[in-house]
């Protein structure tokens, strides 16, 4: 075969090859944000907190270029279209990267009419969004969220916390039930306490509006400052026998050192009794014991007839008992004992026991 015939054949056949791998025209992406499927929707008081995930694809797979405002849309029924948003969210100042690692979110905080809550006292709401690119366009709905329409409570008045033996007492001015309300709706009364320095909060109770004004928190760790802050809570008893809560708003934080200055209690029922024939006297002493958390232990004291009472021991005893071996023929004794925290704190002497020697 001639050179030329060569040359000829390896030109068609590289042009028959590059024809295969050109592929049809694309038509151009409409730049359509792909709707957000994780919206959430979260009540306190009369305000609704929205969050979703900024889309970072369009509809057609592509890095979305401009991302624009986003509707929020509410109704009091199954949502089919975003008719007349309630509100727009502002277009982002950056468009995100799908290669930063994480998703970015958006939030947006709705405020409830009071008359949607009075028409509706134990319905729900309805929200959506509609993320839309810079020509206004969107490619629809997000999921749905709903959250209950019942009504809530102010928070409490003159919330307080005070300090006492048995842990910090929180109180506030008794709360009034509003009339003519569903027979399925209820209030609660529901503190928390936060460790000064710690994000986490936890739950101390929770009292029904119109019955107690007081709770008390017993799981406190002594010499530790504590901010406390409390909620009127809606419990909306539903249908098929579950109940759904609406918090209200918080009362202001108050904060509190809680200070051990409380001694243990003091101990009772102390007897003394003396034994010696035989053996070298001595005058034994028991007692009750003090079942406080915080008992380091027992002091003795021992008062002779025209002195002062002397205590008898060095360090705190940890039972309830005591051996007094100095004590002497033909005289009279009389004994008392106090209890004793880890923080030095000291109960009034308990009632005295006496013991004589013959």
């Amino acid at each position: 075969m001639k050179l030329s015939h060569l040359l000829l054949l390896a030109s068609a056949t590289w042009l028959l090859t590059s024809c295969a791998t050109i592929a049809p025209p694309q038509p151009p992406s409409l730049d359509l944000p792909k709707p957000p499927l994780d919206l959430r929707a979260t009540r306190k008081g009369n305000r609704v907190t929205l969050t979703w995930s900024i889309p970072i694809l369009t509809t057609d797979r592509q890095t979305i270029r401009n991302v624009g405002p986003t509707r929020i849309c509410r109704t009091t029924f199954e949502m089919k279209e975003c008719r007349t948003p309630v509100a727009e969210a502002p277009p982002l100042a950056s468009t995100p990267s799908k290669n930063s690692g994480q998703r970015p979110k958006e939030s947006f905080t709705d405020t409830l009419p009071a008359e949607l809550e009075n028409e509706n006292s134990t319905g729900y709401i309805t929200y959506a969004v509609e993320v839309l690119n810079r020509l206004g366009r969107g490619a629809g709905l997000s999921n749905q969220a709903r959250v209950l329409l019942a009504p809530t409570l102010p928070p409490p008045q003159d919330f307080q916390a005070q300090v006492t033996s048995r842990g910090v007492v929180l109180s506030w001015a008794k709360l009034t039930v509003p009339q003519q309300l569903p027979d399925n709706i209820h209030f609660v009364i529901r503190a928390y306490r936060r460790e000064e320095g710690s994000p986490q909060q936890s739950a101390v109770g929770e009292v029904a509006v119109g019955s107690e004004s007081t709770l008390t928190d017993a799981e406190i760790q002594w010499q530790k400052t504590y901010e406390y802050h409390a909620e009127t809570v809606t419990v909306v008893r539903e249908p098929n026998g579950n109940e759904a809560q609406v918090e209200g708003d918080d009362t202001p934080d108050v904060k509190v050192f809680a200070n051990d200055v409380f001694p243990p209690a003091v101990p009772s029922g102390l007897q003394a009794v003396f034994s010696g024939p035989g053996q070298s006297p001595f005058i034994d002493l028991v007692w009750a014991p003090v079942t406080d958390a915080d008992l380091a232990g027992y002091n003795v004291y021992r008062q002779e007839e025209g002195g002062e009472a002397v205590k008898l021991n060095s360090e705190p005893l940890k039972t309830p008992s005591y051996r007094d071996n100095d004590v002497s023929a033909g005289k009279s004794y009389l004994y008392s004992v106090t209890s004793i925290d880890f923080r030095g704190n000291e109960s009034a002497r308990s009632e005295e026991a006496s013991e004589t020697v013959p």
